[in-house]
């Protein structure tokens, strides 16, 4: 049996019906009908196949004659259904492990043009500021529009080292621009863990074979780091600007901060491509509150994940409305040694959510504001001296507190090095710093303090 990958995908034909004994005679009839025609279409493909080869003005290789052929077929379904070549399919299964050479951007296909699903942090093409929802329209001064994704994607393909210009239209812009990119080869590092405060940040960059581990080894260390899980008073899992990935790994991320219940089911065109996964017992995270970061950059494996929690309630979702990716792609090696990608399924989230065109409405809308450089250094200082204002303490001969131990006044000064560090969390990062400021005051209310 051929090994299949499913990978949480987008776009989708969902379709069925039913069969009754009274109708049998006329559905074999129009079977037999229909068989005669796909067979007719099949000569008149072969015919057209014969005469490129015979009489096309110039001599053409056959293989990638059929190849394209196929291509075309997959393409035709939805953009994310196509064909993979030994090389496209070899790309594509050492991206699962983690490691591959490119510019670090997931794209998709709209209106002809390459959109930006989203720049994966700490790529080439992070560092050149590109953007979730660019338009890409030129590669090194060449058009993309009427190439299909793959090729779109094989042109942006190049040594590593090597340049490469993309022209850019972006929302709010008024121009086109160019940006110049150097190849490098992404490592990508699925989980980043850091505390904030007494807060555990779970950056996931994309779901890989490597995700589930990192989340599980991000939440030890971090416990260690804070002197115990008793310490951290909630995680934030951070999904921004998160592609997708594996549908399995979207699965064990869920589950490992859910007890029961389902997770997400996907129904396909006939009822035995239809699955259900439910969550195991065991929460990672005992139960401590979650608040999930998104935005228009996360999409597939990261809205399961999302639609997960949310359903469940485990978790608050802050950020924007996620990206609308809500498809399962399967991936069939086929007997030439390439794959073929085909949308099979539709995802649904545990409340029967379809996600597909619609994403994943936060429960707490926050953007990120645009900083602008020019006042984000001395007069965004400047404006900070203005505000702050003299306390008591500051006054000459003031008296001491004699309500607090030297231990107390110690423990009340950590707090405040901690609310500080969350407030300057704020000019770096607007979305985090509100997502830490909801389990800090859900902290503050919890009973038993």
């Amino acid at each position: 049996m051929m090994k299949k990958m499913m990978i949480a995908a987008v776009c989708g034909t969902l379709a069925g019906g039913v069969i009754t004994t009274q109708v049998a005679g006329p559905l074999i009839a129009q079977d037999a009908t229909k068989n005669a025609s796909v067979y007719e279409q099949l000569d008149l493909f072969g015919d057209i196949f014969e005469r490129i080869r015979a009489q096309y003005v110039e001599e053409v290789d056959s293989k990638a004659l059929i190849e394209a052929a196929i291509n075309g077929m997959l393409t035709s379904l939805d953009p994310h259904s196509s064909y993979l070549d030994v090389k496209a399919f070899d790309d594509m299964t050492t991206q699962t492990r983690g490691e591959f050479g490119g510019l670090g951007i997931e794209v998709t296909q709209e209106d002809g043009y390459i959109k930006v699903v989203s720049p994966m942090d700490g790529t080439p093409a992070d560092a050149a500021g590109i953007k979730s929802g660019d338009f890409i329209t030129q590669v090194d001064g060449e058009a993309v529009q009427g190439l299909t994704l793959d090729e779109a994607v094989d042109k942006m393909r190049g040594p590593i080292g090597s340049e490469i210009v993309i022209t850019v239209v972006r929302e709010g812009v008024a121009e086109p621009f160019d940006v110049s990119i150097i190849r490098d080869t992404i490592k990508l590092v699925a989980v980043k863990s850091r505390l904030v405060g007494n807060i555990g940040v779970l950056r996931i960059t994309t779901f890989n074979d490597q995700t589930y581990p990192g989340v599980e080894d991000g939440i030890k260390k971090l416990a260690e780091e804070a002197g115990g899980m008793d310490k951290i008073n909630g995680f934030v899992i951070d999904l921004r600007n998160n592609p997708g990935g594996l549908l399995k790994q979207a699965i064990l991320t869920s589950d490992a901060f859910l007890n029961e219940g389902e997770i997400v089911s996907t129904r396909g065109r006939n009822a035995n491509d239809s699955s259900r996964e439910n969550a195991t017992p065991g929460d990672l995270a005992e139960g401590k509150p979650i608040v999930v970061l998104i935005n228009g950059g996360s999409a597939s494996a990261s809205e399961i994940v999302t639609g997960a929690l949310q359903d469940h309630r485990r978790a608050i979702v802050v950020g924007t409305k996620s990206f609308g990716k809500g498809s399962v792609q399967t991936l069939i090696p086929l007997k030439g040694e390439g794959a073929m990608r085909l949308t099979t399924a539709r995802y649904y989230t545990p409340s029967g959510r379809s996600i597909q065109a619609l994403g994943v409405m936060p429960d707490i809308v926050v953007n990120q504001p645009v900083v602008d450089p020019a006042v984000e250094g001395t007069e965004a200082k400047a404006a900070e001296d203005a505000t702050r204002q003299r306390s008591e303490a500051d006054l000459r001969g003031a008296i001491t507190n004699d309500s607090m131990t030297d231990e107390e006044k110690k423990l009340l000064e950590d707090e405040r090095a901690r609310t500080e560090e969350a407030a300057k969390l704020r000019d770096e990062d607007y979305q985090l710093a509100y997502a830490v400021d909801i389990l800090r005051g859900l902290n503050a209310v919890a009973p038993n303090k």
